[in-house]
């Protein structure tokens, strides 16, 4: 399985380069296809956004076809699949004709699913951040577009380059045919079994609403960037082209460092960092900037953009091990369709209010409420991991609040002490009393607790049904920031037997 995981990854990550670079050949072409084909403002972002429909859409599906069929499959018929909308947009003369391919031509975007759902499948989860973010570098299929297919439909024209494409996924699609594992591990899981265990998980949506500003914000830039160079810039076709080349390399390359860090530090610190920059990148780029400015707004949310991708691919099987597949498709879904919708809210904005400030505030208004999402999921996952490291530690454990009145216990405790977690809460601890020790001896252990802030020792304790104990206890007080005491933590476990042990063998 390793060294067939090891030639999946190269063959992988090369077809999802070859998918991205025909997903983005309407946008990078746009220029010269309105020479040839009249084109208003509106509609030319249409023609550049609608791609992404399909391209989101179908990675739902794509990830769950993937898990039942394997990769070799999934990217062979997506491939086959793509030669006639790339064939028929070589051949369009009409708005209508370039809308009805390019529909299509978003299979191309959706066969991202296929290697975030295959390639976790040959490597140990703490490398799946690096390796989904190695994977995820066929973003730079877009900038292979974006800078060489302006300068080819320059010398020989645009229908001719689009026909280049054709050898591209024949040839992608025949490697897959021959060098894709055909022995991928394959799950049965019904896709209505799958669904039905994610959807009113609240990590589902927040990973989506992540992954919707993040890939949203790579596709739309990408879509729209060589258009808004050209005109409000005055760029040349091919400077623009080369520019936006320059954006989708950066977030490229960020990917796999977003899945790097967070395998090796923090997934939720990296997201932090990258929603406070996307936060000021929105602000920055709503105002009316110089070039130098511009260009340094929109290479930030290159940054932040590649390293939130890699980072949101790293929390999914985090929480979603089992529907890797179906939910890997609902959140890079999300992700397209937050690339679908930025240019034709800036080409409305832009056409009402003469400027785009509005939608690029609207980023930076996005990002904020993703940033404090994030804190709090932060916060939220590390009161999860203290609860289960109290729910699985060996030894007993209640909690009280000040009143004595117990407030948590864990599994340890019902084992010890024969009373489950719905009989103890909210009873005083006093439901374990023996009657062995008298006052004075809890007036020390009281006294002892709130002069050192603990008490240890051992204890006679009862049962619920009736039986002595003796267990050794430790006692904590639990301050706030401010020193002041809320609740008191026990810790005991049963030495009954030990000690009796320990006694016959002075005996003896």
């Amino acid at each position: 399985m390793k060294n067939t995981g090891k030639l999946q990854l190269p063959l992988q990550t090369v077809s999802l380069i070859a998918g991205f670079m025909t997903w983005v050949i309407l946008s990078s072409l746009l220029p010269y296809i309105k020479e040839d084909i009249a084109l208003t403002a509106q509609q030319a972002t249409w023609v550049t956004a609608t791609p992404i429909i399909l391209g989101s859409i179908l990675r739902f599906p794509l990830g769950f076809w993937t898990n039942r069929f394997g990769a070799r499959w999934s990217f062979t018929i997506s491939f086959v699949a793509l030669l006639f909308p790339v064939f028929y947009i070589s051949v369009s003369d009409s708005f209508f004709d370039l809308i009805a391919a390019g529909f299509f031509l978003g299979i191309s975007g959706a066969t991202f699913s296929i290697g975030v759902t295959s390639l976790p499948k040959y490597y140990p989860k703490e490398r799946h951040g690096a390796i989904n973010g190695i994977y995820g570098m066929g973003n730079v299929g877009t900038a292979i577009t974006s800078f060489m297919a302006p300068s080819i439909a320059s010398h020989i024209g645009w229908q001719p380059t689009v026909r280049l494409y054709l050898f591209l996924l024949a040839g992608l699609a025949l490697f897959n045919l021959l060098l894709g594992d055909a022995k991928e591990p394959r799950f049965t899981v019904s896709l209505k079994e799958q669904v039905r265990a994610v959807y009113k998980k609240d990590k589902l949506w927040l990973l989506s609403l992540f992954y919707f500003i993040t890939f949203g914000s790579f596709v739309a830039f990408t879509v729209y960037l060589p258009q808004f160079l050209i005109n409000n810039f005055g760029l040349t076709k091919v400077d623009a082209g080369f520019r936006t080349a320059g954006f989708i390399a950066l977030a490229t390359v960020a990917r796999p460092v977003g899945g790097w860090l967070s395998d090796r530090w923090n997934p939720f610190k990296v997201l932090m960092f990258v929603f406070a920059g996307l936060t000021l990148s929105g602000v920055l780029l709503s105002f009316s900037l110089s070039f130098s400015w511009f260009t340094f707004g929109v290479l930030a949310v290159a940054l932040c953009a590649g390293l939130g991708n890699g980072a949101v691919f790293k929390m999914v099987p985090m929480y979603f091990s089992k529907q890797a597949g179906v939910v890997n498709g609902i959140v890079s879904a999300m992700g397209g369709l937050g690339g679908f919708f930025p240019p034709l809210v800036l080409t409305t904005l832009l056409s009402v209010t003469g400027h785009y400030s509005i939608g690029f505030m609207a980023l930076s208004e996005f990002a904020l409420v993703s940033f404090v999402l994030i804190i709090w999921m932060f916060y939220q996952e590390k009161l999860r991991l203290s609860a289960n490291i109290l729910e699985h530690t060996v030894e007993a454990m209640l909690v009280t609040d000040t009143n004595s009145v117990i407030q948590f216990v864990n599994p340890a405790f019902t084992a010890v002490t024969g009373y489950t977690a719905a009989e103890a809460v909210g009873q005083k601890p006093s439901l374990l009393k023996s009657g062995k020790q008298l006052k004075p001896f809890y007036d020390e252990l009281w006294r002892s607790v709130r002069e050192h802030g603990y008490w240890q020792g051992e204890i006679w304790n009862k049962r619920k049904n009736g039986e002595v104990y003796l267990e050794w206890l430790n006692i904590t007080a639990i301050k706030n920031d401010a020193g002041e005491v809320k609740y008191y933590a026990g810790m005991f476990s049963d030495i009954s037997k030990a000690k009796t042990k320990d006694t016959g063998n002075a005996a003896s």
